[in-house]
C-alpha cells in the first residue's frame, strides 16, 4: 500500500478504538439498564454492532501488521508500476481518464484510485507511455492509449 493508504488505516484504527468502541460500550450499558436483556432489541442490536466493530479492529490491525508500504514518489515515468498516476485515452470514445494504482484497501474508483489487483491495473502494469493496451471492463474489451505516467 502507499504511505497514504497506511495512514488512512492507522486513522481508522484510532477512530474505532478511541471513539466507536467506547460509544458502543455506553450503548450496551444503556440497553442493559432497560431490564430483561433476553427480549431487549436495543441490547441485541448494540451487541451485534460491537461484534462488527471488534471484527473491523482485528482486520485493520492485521492489515497494518502485514502491510508492505511502498512510496512511489521519485520514480521516473518510464513504466507503469505500483503507485503510478496514469493518464489514458479510450481509443474508441476519445475519453481521457486518470487513475492511480494503489493497494486494495485504498482503492476508490470514484476518486480515481484503482486496486493493483484490478483487471485494469494488471493490464496497465509494465506498460510504457504511448503504449496501446487492451483492457477488460464491464462493457467488454477496450483499447486505451497510455498518455502519461507520473509518480506523485
Amino acid at each position: 500500500m502507499t504511505p497514504r493508504g497506511y495512514k488512512l488505516l492507522q486513522e481508522e484504527l484510532k477512530r474505532l478504538t478511541s471513539v466507536e468502541r467506547p460509544k458502543i460500550v455506553k450503548e450496551i450499558e444503556a440497553a442493559r439498564a432497560h431490564g430483561d436483556i433476553s427480549e431487549n432489541a436495543e441490547f441485541h442490536a448494540a451487541k451485534e454492532h460491537q461484534g462488527q466493530i471488534e471484527a473491523r479492529i482485528r482486520q485493520v490491525n492485521d492489515r497494518l501488521g502485514r502491510a508492505q508500504v511502498i512510496d512511489p514518489t521519485g520514480q521516473n515515468g518510464d513504466r507503469v508500476r505500483f503507485g503510478a498516476v496514469i493518464e489514458i485515452e479510450d481509443l474508441e470514445s476519445g475519453e481521457r481518464l486518470t487513475w492511480q494504482i494503489v493497494g486494495e484497501d485504498e482503492a476508490d474508483a470514484k476518486e480515481g484510485r484503482i486496486s493493483v489487483t484490478s483487471p485494469i491495473a494488471r493490464a496497465l502494469l509494465g506498460k510504457e507511455p504511448d503504449s496501446t493496451v487492451r483492457i477488460q471492463v464491464p462493457r467488454g474489451q477496450r483499447e486505451v492509449l497510455v498518455l502519461e505516467i507520473r509518480y506523485e
